[in-house]
């Protein structure tokens, strides 16, 4: 009995210590599924640059993107990685934060130029705030139409985000933001900005009576009838679905292929390729134009799936200057394409535009490009391919300074535009800006982390590398209050003048 009991005895302690390990491993499994489960909720109600948790605009929809490529763990990690703890540890790590010296400002002996004279509108789109100014309340209207918010504070990105933008249109705007935060460290204002990422202006001027206040909502184009603020587009620093390279590489690629032919051997007809299908009537009537011989045209639509899949070969932009005359026609709304149409130096013609962005103000009928009208649009385009033909010494020097106004519109000249831009926005705004509890910090790590390996290679080769030695141009004051109404009038008088021509030797032939 003694040895029976002694046997009960030793083993009743090793019970408890089963019993122990079994119930911890128990509560670190429940544990470990609880921040599992608490980290996939989190990063489930997160909304990010990508489009995660955001719907498209309703004013404008689309096809949102698909994640499911992804494995829920795998996304929800991604998410927490990008969006929260990127910044902060690169912040922390040093990153590519100027110096003191540097956030100082710009010390350099040389004077900067002035800056071109379309730069002038800026005050005229700031116009609508100079007397009332900016308030926080009509940031908060603004909301209503803005896919997301920005807010610069002492040289920090912070983004709010509202609703989801086409393919990568924010991330790409964003970046260029943080290229101008690195390129002038210090020097550009705290603001506070909406934003729209789509194709057509919202905020119609006729919509502003009784005593109501313009809403200030900035966007890459804008139009006589709206009072939106353009702002340089997104494909200044690439556009990863149709493979467009960052603009100053884009550009002189363009020019390359523009001299692969001289003026005397370039095809002489006019060209177009793009997509039709955009719910454009300009572009469905200049399908019908497509006939060498009755319009002296060359229409061919763009299918971007088909193109995709042949790696984008036969949609090179340097590829596409082999012809005299180049039309433009807008699609949507306005088009990225009309600066690389410019760029070919060919003959631009460019069908009655509704829509303008911010450089397209450089434009000046009969010295840098041919004005087409909407009405009768074959007919307008014989006319021009016939003018050129009669009198191509006159219709090569137009194609050649639409070339030369696009070799000025350099990366440095983009961000000049928008250090301005934000520089006299941020004079109007009438409070300090404070990012909302719902924005988050957006630094190029983050968005280098949520990018996909095509994206990265575009980001990366857009990246400026080191602080300007010289300021912005300067910015000069327009002492004449009619400026912007002689302008628009001496364009229309050229414009009108090309139309007289265009009737007087259509009736002549009929």
């Amino acid at each position: 009995m003694a040895k029976k009991q002694a046997w009960v005895h030793s083993s009743h302690p090793r019970s408890p210590s089963h019993l122990f390990f079994f119930v911890l491993a128990l509560s670190v499994f429940s544990l470990v599924a609880i921040l599992i489960y608490k980290v996939d909720n989190f990063a489930s109600r997160t909304k990010t640059i990508v489009g995660h948790n955001l719907e498209p605009t309703p004013w404008h929809l689309f096809e949102p993107r698909n994640f499911t490529e992804e494995s829920r763990h795998t996304r929800a990690y991604k998410i927490i990685q990008c969006s929260y703890l990127t910044c902060p540890y690169a912040a922390a790590d040093g990153g590519s934060q100027p110096s003191k010296e540097k956030r100082r400002g710009l010390v350099s002996s040389h004077t900067p130029p002035k800056c071109p004279t379309f730069f002038k509108f800026i005050d005229n789109d700031l116009e609508p705030w100079f007397n009332t100014r900016i308030s926080i309340d009509l940031i908060t209207q603004a909301k209503e139409h803005a896919a997301f918010r920005i807010v610069i504070v002492e040289g920090k990105l912070f983004v709010d985000l509202y609703y989801a933008c086409v393919q990568s249109r924010m991330m790409f705007t964003l970046w260029g933001i943080l290229q101008l935060l690195k390129k002038y460290p210090g020097m550009v204002p705290d603001v506070d900005i909406m934003f729209d990422c789509m194709d057509k202006p919202t905020i119609e001027r006729n919509l502003l009576g009784n005593g109501s206040l313009p809403i200030p909502l900035f966007r890459y184009c804008t139009t006589e009838a709206h009072l939106d603020i353009p702002f340089p587009d997104w494909s200044f620093w690439g556009w990863s679905e149709v493979n467009i390279k960052p603009w100053d590489e884009q550009f002189k690629e363009i020019k390359k292929g523009s001299r692969a032919q001289t003026w005397a051997t370039k095809i002489k007809r006019a060209y177009w390729k793009g997509n039709p299908d955009v719910q454009s009537p300009i572009r469905m009537e200049l399908m019908g134009c497509n006939d060498s011989k009755l319009w002296g045209t060359e229409i061919i639509r763009q299918n971007w799936t088909e193109e995709a899949k042949a790696g984008y070969e036969r949609s090179k932009l340097s590829n596409q200057c082999k012809h005299r005359y180049k039309i433009y026609a807008e699609g949507y709304a306005w088009s990225v394409s009309l600066k690389y149409i410019l760029s070919c130096g060919s003959l631009p013609l460019i069908i009655s535009p509704q829509y303008e962005d911010f450089f397209s103000r450089a434009l000046i009928p009969m010295l840098n490009y041919w004005p087409v009208s909407s009405i009768d649009v074959c007919r307008s385009i014989k006319f021009a391919v016939n003018w050129g033909n009669a009198n191509p010494s006159e219709a090569q020097a137009i194609g050649k300074r639409a070339q030369q106004l696009m070799q000025n519109m350099s990366m440095d000249q983009v961000y000049h535009y928008m250090f301005h831009l934000i520089s006299e926005y941020a004079k109007l705004q009438d409070f300090k800006p404070v990012p909302p509890p719902s924005a988050q910090q957006v630094c190029e790590e983050s968005l280098l982390c949520f990018a996909d390996e095509k994206q990265k290679e575009l980001l990366k080769k857009s990246a400026v590398t080191s602080v300007s030695s010289t300021p912005p141009c300067t910015l000069t004051r327009n002492p004449n209050p009619n400026f912007f109404t002689a302008w628009a009038k001496q364009k229309q008088k050229i414009i009108n003048l090309v139309k007289d021509m265009e009737n007087r030797t259509n009736a002549a032939t009929t």
